[in-house]
């Protein structure tokens, strides 16, 4: 058995781009209604797709993240300058740094030896990025 996610966006061509920006890998070939992407080793896989469409199985409404959130997805990266690669792909492709590690130090950081970002897609949807920077 396999899971993934489904998630909705306003501009699947603008997801397309944003998430080609940083790298990630396609996972079939896009249409108007959803592009999706493979994250991490595991290939978990992500899709966007149009909010209507989405809308169609749900068969009610969607959550406005205007309201709060939905889920946080963590990704792993190898080392603290990954992660800083990631951050300047992410502002490019016009991403939000809510919490940017190279600006914002924290207790967690500080005395736990992590190294961590928070970033918010173009549709809101959050991401975790996780380094452990005591792993060797």
């Amino acid at each position: 058995m396999k899971i993934w996610a489904n998630l909705g966006v306003e501009d699947v061509e603008r997801t397309q781009k944003f998430y080609q920006g940083l790298g990630f890998k396609l996972n079939g070939t896009p249409t108007n209604e959803i592009v999706s992407f493979l994250f991490g080793d595991d290939e978990f896989v992500i899709h966007f797709f149009k909010k209507e469409k989405l809308k169609e199985s749900f068969e009610g409404e969607i959550t406005s993240l205007n309201n709060g959130n939905e889920i946080m997805f963590t990704l792993s990266a190898k080392s603290k300058e990954e992660i800083n690669v990631l951050i300047s792909k992410i502002i490019k492709a016009g991403g939000d740094i809510r919490f940017d590690p190279r600006k914002d130090k924290k207790k967690f950081y500080d005395d736990n030896g992590y190294y961590i970002c928070v970033f918010e897609d173009l549709d809101g949807h959050l991401f975790n990025l996780f380094c452990n920077l005591n792993k060797r």
